[in-house]
């Protein structure tokens, strides 16, 4: 947690300046939403030195760039030949290098873990194991795992200290992941209505962190609408992603319900039916954000389930992934077998057959959340209970009355035993994900 706050005092939501790339402005100034629809934009506006030509210009491209969006599935590219064609460096990935992470992902069938961080350490757990596995990560944080981060008596601060921590954990990672030699990308997980201003908040540290270097602080945001009608789901969904397109975010959103209970977010006692997506809907979503951008997925409902559970217990419906991806292509007239980039919301418990079949029909991301919990305590545990005779006291174990306990109380000592069975429950997820050497593809 220090290393956070170090981290955050240190780079100031400042980085190294990176190339631009096209007419990309230097500045890009907030939108704000009407708090309680969130029905209208103002507008945004360039500042710093840009002027009305560099504007124009730039408008100009963004347009174009969108006009392109809705055909750019109607004829199949051919696939790179291995993960160094790419040409994708190490570290935090976004904007473009992230789509072609995501296609690249999808044409060779993986799919990458996406773990909800709560502190320094699981980070640096989700980097080794990253590192150990060769492979792409999605680190990813919570409405109450930015708190966390921000520290638990900032809680009465809401969503400036869920931003906050968001931020400060966003800085950690952009200061380590080119250390790792994979690419990593930076996310928040569920924003439900009542959490925008959180979202908000984000976006806003995004904007003046692309101001400044060229590039958002994070890879992408997550807004879950799924309780709200979908027309007004989709009506946000299109506004945001209108404002993330033009910093170079991606937008995951969320149709049908996943079960289960996470964050604080209880869905065990929704309809049954709610748990599945139909592909009609599906389809709802391909049209209204395609024509905006391409920079977007969807966590469709096919059953899954947030928490954990024993395998079978789980009714999962992958074939409806499948089902929609057809029924896209055959109403859009499309080439891609696969034009949607699926998420996989609610892993936990799930067997490696479904979740395999899940990715054959393009699920490019599967979170993991109860499961690194419980991995990270499991560690702690088994600490305690190798070592409990050196626990109980700062000095006295059975080596003598006056032999010091510091190396075992240590946080260190406890946290790597936490931070090493995470990475071995990470790398079976890799395994699941078929995400093992990615990076050598």
């Amino acid at each position: 947690m220090a290393a956070i706050a170090q981290t955050s005092a240190k780079l100031s939501l400042q980085a190294k300046p990176v190339q631009q790339r096209g007419n990309r402005s230097t500045a890009v100034a907030g939108v704000s939403q009407k708090a309680k629809s969130v029905s209208s934009v103002r507008g945004s506006a360039f500042t710093g030195s840009c002027n009305k030509a560099v504007f124009a210009t730039r408008q100009n491209a963004v347009a174009s760039r969108r006009s392109l969006n809705v055909s750019a599935s109607t004829s199949v590219e051919s696939p790179p030949q291995s993960y160094k064609d790419l040409n994708i460096p190490p570290g935090v990935v976004t904007g473009d290098n992230l789509m072609k992470l995501l296609k690249f992902a999808k044409d060779k069938k993986f799919a990458i873990p996406a773990v909800n961080c709560t502190s320094s350490s699981v980070i640096n757990s989700c980097l080794m194991a990253a590192q150990k596995a060769n492979s792409p990560m999605i680190i990813q944080f919570s409405n109450g795992g930015g708190q966390f981060i921000a520290g638990t008596s900032t809680a009465s601060e809401g969503a400036k200290a869920a931003v906050a921590g968001c931020v400060a954990g966003a800085l950690h990672v952009r200061a380590l992941a080119e250390l790792y030699g994979v690419p990593i990308i930076l996310h928040s997980d569920h924003c439900a209505k009542k959490l925008l201003p959180w979202f908000d908040g984000m976006l806003e540290a995004n904007e003046e962190y692309y101001a400044k270097n060229g590039v958002p602080l994070f890879s992408s945001h997550m807004l879950d609408l799924s309780e709200e009608p979908i027309e007004e789901n989709l009506e946000i969904c299109k506004e945001y992603l209108a404002r993330m397109d033009k910093i170079d975010l991606l937008l995951e959103m969320e149709l049908g319900i996943t079960g289960g209970e996470e964050d604080g977010v209880d869905n065990t006692d929704v309809d049954q039916s709610e748990l599945y997506s139909k592909p009609e809907e599906i389809h709802e979503v391909y049209q209204a954000l395609q024509p905006i951008s391409e920079k977007y997925t969807v966590a469709a409902a096919f059953g899954n389930v947030h928490g954990v559970y024993k395998p079978g217990n789980v009714q999962l419906t992958p074939s409806i992934l499948g089902n929609s991806q057809k029924y896209i292509k055959e109403k859009e007239g499309l080439e891609e077998d696969k034009p949607v980039y699926f998420v996989f919301h609610g892993g936990s418990g799930s067997s490696r057959e479904e979740i395999r079949e899940a990715i054959d029909y393009g699920v490019i991301k599967m979170n993991i959340d109860t499961d690194t919990q419980w991995s990270y305590w499991d560690g702690v545990k088994n600490f305690v209970g190798e070592n409990e005779a050196y626990l109980q006291g700062q000095i006295g174990n059975p080596e003598g009355d006056d032999k010091p306990n510091k190396k075992y109380y240590d946080p260190r000592a406890w946290m790597k035993y936490a931070e090493k069975y995470t990475i071995d429950r990470l790398m079976v997820a890799y395994e699941d994900l078929n995400a093992v050497n990615a990076c050598d593809l």
